[in-house]
């Protein structure tokens, strides 16, 4: 009888141990300029698996709900605070594959109090799984007004706190041109090219242009401060027009008062 017992004490301490997930923590690297992650799954099935947490929500069904990754088999941990041994995170509330392969995943931590930090790329690249901060440190006077989170551009790609620019399809990611090195762009984006490639960030007297994949700027300087936002667009659209540079590279400048603008530029 005390053999039962104790085989089927094993048994039990041996199920729970094949029941019990894997984890793996892995610590952020920064971004080198302009990288691309849209390496080929190296299998049939995909390297990544995102599922669902029951996320705290309560009965009536509010609450955030919240997301976990593994990679092939194992939980997908993120070291976010080198100092903190239990600084880790699992739980997103944002996860899009950014690549056809989906061999690359931009995340937002869950229930983060820094948008500036809580977002990621988790990527299979050069054979191993990368994790690479999107967070570039600022000392900007206005960063919390500025400092937005994830905008996408249709589907042209991500602009993540006006600091990075992640295209969509091949997930090549830019490090947008600040103004001051030190602080991230301190004005509002508002505008994409038509060859959606010149990023516009309003600011309180002009308008500072980044051509993300040529790392060219040009300000335009703004007679008077612009209208409220409701009327934002029909402004543009009165007083500036796109115009070409001799490097081929399109900025957004004012224009002839008579001149007709074709309402497809801004479109």
């Amino acid at each position: 009888m005390k053999q039962l017992v104790c085989a089927l004490g094993l048994s039990a301490l041996l199920f729970s141990c094949q029941q019990k997930e894997t984890a793996a923590t892995y610590t952020p690297r920064t971004l080198t300029s302009s990288e691309k992650f849209n390496d080929a799954q190296p299998a049939a099935d995909s390297v990544f698996t995102v599922y669902k947490y029951n996320s705290g929500k309560d009965e009536s069904g509010s609450g955030t709900e919240a997301f976990g990754i593994k990679f092939k088999d194992t939980v997908v941990r993120i070291q976010v605070n080198k100092t903190d041994s239990n600084g880790l995170a699992d739980k997103f509330s944002f996860v899009q594959p950014i690549n056809t392969q989906k061999t690359t995943m931009l995340v937002q931590l869950a229930d983060h109090p820094d948008l500036a930090s809580a977002f990621y790329l988790i990527a299979f690249k050069d054979q191993k799984l990368n994790v690479v901060s999107l967070n570039r440190p600022s000392t900007g006077e206005l960063d919390s007004k500025f400092t937005k989170g994830l905008n996408k551009l249709g589907r042209g790609g991500y602009l993540v706190n006006n600091d990075f620019f992640i295209t969509n399809v091949n997930a090549q990611v830019h490090l947008i041109k600040r103004q001051n090195p030190e602080e991230r762009i301190q004005g509002e984006f508002i505008l994409n090219s038509p060859d959606k490639s010149t990023l516009v960030f309003l600011q309180s007297s002009s308008l500072y242009q980044v051509h993300y994949e040529s790392d060219d700027v040009f300000t335009q300087a703004l007679s008077k401060p612009a209208p409220a936002n409701a009327d934002l667009s029909e402004w543009i659209r009165d007083n500036f027009s796109w115009e070409k540079n001799k490097k081929g590279i399109t900025f957004l400048k004012f224009s002839d008062s008579n001149r007709i603008v074709d309402i497809r530029e801004f479109s």
